[in-house]
């Protein structure tokens, strides 16, 4: 068994004994700290990219961009139900990673938050941290989960389809969840005899660690490459859950929030009606953020390639054909079915910006205190240039919205980069990012 694969073991048995952990805002800092509106990151991720109809199909109105560039800009039909929050979005366009015109294309999801050189990756290693993880690790402090990792499918997939858009600082997979009852258990049900209960499951995950690692030294480390990796992302899990409950019990004594459940549908599956399903999601996200539960979220709408659950979602919706078989259309009725399927997605965005618009900060509302990125590894059919992308919140974090801003590759890190930024992270550079991003966007706080 590698060291790497040890020195892990020890990591998740050091958080047992006790890893040293920073106290909560509400025990550890004075008023004027405690007081202040939390800041929130929202990753939103959907595979095989979106509608970009060609000029001869003849359906411009259907294209995921506006065709005007400025604040001037119109919404196009599958967007359209973004319009309420014209003040409060940005279209960027020209968005890419560089690493990711030299992956396979597959890779998109794998890269989207980290811009990674997954073409030639590093000895020992394959991704890196993705955004969502870096600032977990700057605002675990202050809340009760470091963050919520959600998709379609739950786990981490596999290399090139994976079911996770989050990375661990060493580059592995965290893995996902999809059940809305979990999550709400996870979220809002950290009372003493559940924390119990998954401490014991936990305990029992890591003995059966021991084992299995007793018996690979006893083999002589014969575990083949797809065995280490599947055990490497084993033991990424049992760090997340450790990770998680550390957190949840240096609240358990500080009440939660008082919040309305009441419109949830827990029952709601990936197997049944896509916009119930997609809606209490959001739901659940949206709640998180209220109660200042995490402050770093992920969800992963579809796989790619075809993979999963939601590739038939557009079949349920009346469209004919998979997700998958869509964004490969080249006709202009396959197109105008893929943009149809956008639509719904902007509609499930606009709910969700809804709920945040609703729920209130001591100053401004919870979409104000929020960035929401939404986007896709790829812009259609597989081409990493040009990424779908979409902004929206942080009216008090120095974001300025209401245009559709667009520049030839440009890179996604630099987006990243001033995202950290308006988070209050204040670092120097993310991934292969060479400077911030557009100060017509990001003003400053």
């Amino acid at each position: 068994m590698p060291d790497s694969l040890k020195l892990n073991r020890r990591a998740v048995l050091k958080g047992i004994a006790g890893a040293t952990l920073a106290l909560p805002i509400l025990e550890a800092m004075g008023s004027e700290v405690s007081q202040k509106n939390p800041r929130r990151f929202c990753a939103i991720y959907t595979a095989n990219g979106m509608a970009l109809p060609k000029e001869e199909h003849e359906i411009d109105e259907w294209h995921w961009f506006p065709q005007e560039v400025g604040q001037e800009f119109k919404f196009n039909k599958s967007t359209e139900p973004l319009s309420p929050f014209r003040n409060q979005l940005s279209f960027l366009g020209g968005m890419h990673h560089p690493n990711g015109t030299k992956a396979d294309p597959h890779t998109c999801s794998d890269m989207w938050l980290t811009g990674a050189p997954l073409h030639n990756p590093k000895p020992g290693t394959y991704n890196s941290v993705a955004l969502d993880q870096l600032i977990a690790l700057h605002t675990k402090q202050h809340c009760r989960q470091p963050s919520l990792v959600l998709s379609i499918d739950a786990g981490t997939g596999f290399l090139s389809r994976t079911g996770t858009i989050s990375y661990s600082v060493d580059g592995k997979p965290v893995p996902a969840e999809n059940s809305p009852r979990r999550i709400f258990d996870r979220l809002f049900r950290g009372d003493t005899s559940s924390l119990e209960h998954e401490r014991e499951k936990l305990n029992k995950r890591i003995k059966l660690v021991d084992a299995v690692l007793d018996t690979a030294r006893s083999l002589n480390k014969q575990l083949g490459q797809s065995d280490r990796e599947k055990m490497d992302q084993y033991l990424t899990s049992l760090n997340e859950v450790e990770s998680r409950l550390i957190a949840s019990e240096k609240w358990i004594d500080i009440p939660l929030k008082n919040q309305d459940y009441s419109h949830l549908n827990l029952d709601a599956s990936p197997e049944g009606e896509p916009a119930d399903y997609y809606q209490t999601m959001f739901d659940l996200i949206a709640l998180a953020f209220d109660a200042d539960i995490t402050r770093s979220v992920t969800f992963m709408l579809n796989r790619e390639d075809g993979m999963g659950i939601s590739d038939t979602f557009p079949i349920k919706l009346g469209l004919a054909s998979t997700h998958h078989q869509l964004s490969h259309a080249a006709d202009k009725e396959g197109q105008l079915n893929f943009a149809k399927y956008d639509l719904f997605l902007s509609e499930q965005i606009s709910h969700f910006l809804s709920q945040l618009q609703e729920y209130k900060d001591a100053d401004g509302t919870v979409l104000d205190n929020s960035l929401v990125l939404f986007g896709s590894g790829a812009s259609t059919t597989h081409n990493p240039r040009n990424l779908p992308t979409l902004l929206a919140g942080g009216a008090n974090m120095g974001v300025k919205h209401g245009s559709h801003w667009r520049k030839e590759d440009t890179r996604l890190s630099n987006l990243y980069l001033s995202i950290l930024h308006s988070m209050g992270i204040e670092k120097d550079s993310f991934g292969d990012s060479t400077g911030t991003f557009d100060q017509s966007v990001f003003t400053g706080v």
